[in-house]
């Protein structure tokens, strides 16, 4: 199977402003004129070398991504499904003949906002499949579209629309996917999964502040971390930040990296960047999760691969 970051900031969305996207073109060209590339204006290259998205830019939708199997199937709908359902109108459900599968770890705003954009909801013949642990989807989602939050009515929608309760620490068969969520910590209650598929195991822990740690804690949700290919990872705040904010719901690399040393997981994106972080200080935090990696993994004499995450990477799992 294979992952896609549709929209990768927590909270709300944050793009660059003028400003910004200005200060940032001019470092770009001032790098370009120093670099090699300038002799032969070779700017590709260039930018390939910059590695733009892991380091440079980081993007500003608010929490989506995809897992692509024979089938598809998102979890989340932040601003980033709004791109996500663009792309689908280009095939099936742009004729109304299109089968999406959405899981909801929960439903606060910036979980939910791309949803009354999402094109496909709007055709008719297509078929909308909301899954969630909690018994209350079905009226989160009719809440979306009502007045004053927005002007179409749930009951104008043109799709059909479905409704899935599953149950939590559960194997449920998903469009080819086996989907089983656990609980995180969360203020309300939210439902990370663990998706299979293929031999491989996915790991969404999104929306987690990572107060239990240990394994006798994590006690009955403890699988979520256990023989993992690829661990999605809530780091809205450098370490420092964190401490600071106990009980809002969002942890720190530091955290994941400990899990992930200890349960030999083998990869590890870090995401729900604050909307805050410019991509300068996500670079930092980068760096200092570097220096961290390097000191503990000698500890634990297990090594993988991780990275931050943004808006359109997309990998293997």
């Amino acid at each position: 199977m294979r992952f896609k970051i549709w929209g990768s900031r927590g909270s709300i969305p944050s793009p660059l402003t003028p400003q910004e996207l200005e200060r940032k073109t001019e470092k770009y060209l001032q790098d370009f004129c120093k670099s090699p590339y300038y002799a032969n204006k070779n700017i590709q290259d260039f930018l390939s070398d910059k590695k733009i998205g892991s380091g440079s830019s980081f993007g500003g939708n608010t929490t989506c991504i995809e897992l692509i199997g024979e089938q598809s199937l998102i979890i989340d709908g932040g601003s980033g499904l709004r791109l996500k359902g663009n792309e689908l109108m280009a095939g099936p459900c742009g004729k109304g003949q299109g089968e999406v599968h959405i899981y909801m770890t929960h439903f606060h705003w910036d979980h939910v906002m791309g949803i009354p954009f999402f094109v496909p909801i709007f055709i008719p013949g297509n078929n909308i499949h909301f899954y969630s642990v909690d018994p209350n989807l079905e009226q989160a989602i009719k809440l979306v579209f009502t007045k004053p939050y927005f002007p179409v009515p749930f009951s104008a929608l043109a799709s059909k629309i479905h409704f899935h309760q599953i149950p939590p620490r559960q194997s449920t068969s998903i469009a080819g996917f086996e989907v089983t969520p656990f609980k995180l910590d969360h203020p309300d209650p939210c439902w990370g999964v663990k998706v299979s598929n293929g031999g491989k195991n996915y790991s969404h822990v999104v929306d987690n502040e990572g107060k239990r740690v240990s394994r006798a804690d994590l006690g009955e949700d403890l699988p979520l971390y256990q023989d993992i290919d690829l661990m999605y990872f809530d780091s809205q705040y450098g370490f420092d930040d964190f401490l600071k904010k106990i009980d809002w719901g969002h942890s720190s690399a530091f955290i994941g990296m400990d899990i992930a040393f200890r349960e030999k997981i083998k990869k590890v994106i870090f995401t729900h960047h604050d909307p805050m972080a410019t991509d300068e200080q996500l670079s930092k935090m980068i760096k200092a999760n570097k220096e961290y990696y390097d000191v503990q993994k000698s500890f634990f004499e297990h090594e993988f691969e991780w990275a931050f995450a943004f808006d359109g990477l997309e990998v293997g799992i």
